[in-house]
């Protein structure tokens, strides 16, 4: 691994990948704004069990988001430890 970018000359080092916790923040944020919508709609209750509908449909929203989130996690690691430098 080269010490330095050939393109800007920033100082290239190991990181630590923290994308994974950032990914996790994101997918609980995503399960509470899906209640704000989900709730007015539909509503919730156990007693006609749409609490599980609510699950379902929020895994399956995560699940179908799961790309996008992963790379947003990684672009909102990377401006948070590493500012852009001119």
């Amino acid at each position: 691994m080269r010490n330095n970018c050939n393109n800007c000359g920033e100082r290239l080092i190991y990181e630590t990948n923290n994308g994974p916790g950032i990914n996790y923040a994101l997918t609980v944020m995503i399960f509470f704004l899906n209640i704000l919508w989900y709730w007015p709609i539909f509503g919730m209750s156990y007693k006609d069990n749409s609490v599980y509908y609510f699950l379902v449909t929020s895994i399956v929203v995560v699940i179908l988001l799961q790309p996008w989130l992963m790379r947003f996690s990684r672009i909102v690691y990377l401006y948070l430890f590493f500012g852009f430098r001119e």
